[in-house]
């Protein structure tokens, strides 16, 4: 049962008309892994400038929440949704978003071995700049090798815990100069809150592979192409063009890290009848070719 959203309280579920409508779109199979929530309390407490909570079990699924303290999420091997206020998050493999604190925010995967390193860190006098924004990163070798190391940590993280406590200070410390800004990945774009255009874009999803022009997607809804148009730019500041392309390549992010599929066959199943087409939009919103992107999944960098 999700709990009423309180600003002046620590950890709690959010409960507004907005936000029960993001819930009920992602109405998931039951086999997700639900975090639990029980550690929401512990990392509230004052003494827990740190907290560790990892989830190594595959897919995850929270409820709606925030927390007083800011949160690194990093993904190691598949891909993660995190979804805050009105955008839709894509957090791939090998990255890391940082979630400034008193974000609403819900978080859930299906990839089947994806791994989730949380860290909790209580905010600083003085932070600013990087801490306050959010946003997704790929990690440099160091901040990765670091994130791994603490694979089995579990917890509240004190300044009576010695060395793991300097160790996560020292990692908060590197996070703006050791996060690799040039093959950074913030993939994301809002998502619609008005039930007919839900409806338009969860049926968009489920057919990718097909042409989606605005007009035969209009013509499916029984609306004008003028409409569906002025629909996407009032409601979701982007035109349709560009919310079909933005789930075509985040969709082909989730297709790769399957590794079940060739570059060409990812292609046609995400809507584009050439490797060249797919390559050259995968580009311009990823930053990197295609193969590049595969490689870094791989770990090859």
């Amino acid at each position: 049962m999700l709990q009423s959203y309180d600003a002046h309280i620590g950890t709690r579920f959010v409960k507004t008309e907005k936000d029960l409508l993001i819930y009920a779109k992602l109405k998931f199979s039951s086999y997700l892994y639900f975090m639990n929530d029980s550690h929401f309390g512990a990392v509230e407490e004052i003494d827990a400038e740190f907290y560790v909570y990892h989830v190594l079990t595959g897919s995850v699924k929270t409820e709606i929440h925030h927390h007083s303290s800011a949160q690194l999420v990093y993904a190691e091997g598949g891909i993660v949704h995190i979804f805050t206020d009105l955008k839709h998050w894509y957090l791939p493999a090998r990255c890391f978003m940082w979630i400034p604190a008193g974000t609403p925010h819900y978080i859930f995967s299906t990839s089947p071995k994806v791994d989730l390193y949380n860290f909790y860190f209580k905010k600083e006098d003085n932070e600013s700049g990087f801490f306050d924004e959010i946003n997704i990163y790929s990690v440099s070798h160091l901040l990765r090798e670091m994130i791994l190391y603490t694979k089995d940590w579990d917890g509240k993280i004190t300044k009576n815990d010695g060395a793991r406590y300097y160790f996560l200070k020292a990692l908060k410390g590197i996070l703006p100069e050791k996060r690799d800004k040039k093959l950074a990945f913030p993939v994301q774009h809002p998502f619609p809150n008005d039930e007919t255009l839900l409806k338009i874009a969860q049926y968009i999803h489920a057919n990718l592979e097909k042409p989606l022009s605005i007009e035969s997607t209009a013509k499916e809804f029984g609306m004008s192409t003028r409409t569906l148009s002025r629909k996407f730019k009032e409601m979701l500041g982007m035109n349709y063009v560009r919310f079909l392309r933005s789930l075509r390549i985040t969709r082909s992010l989730e297709l790769m890290i399957e590794g079940k599929y060739n570059m060409y066959e990812i292609a046609m199943m995400v809507g584009y009848n050439s490797l060249s087409s797919f390559s050259n939009i995968f580009k311009k919103v990823i930053g990197v070719a295609p193969s590049e992107y595969q490689q870094k999944l791989k770990g090859n960098r």
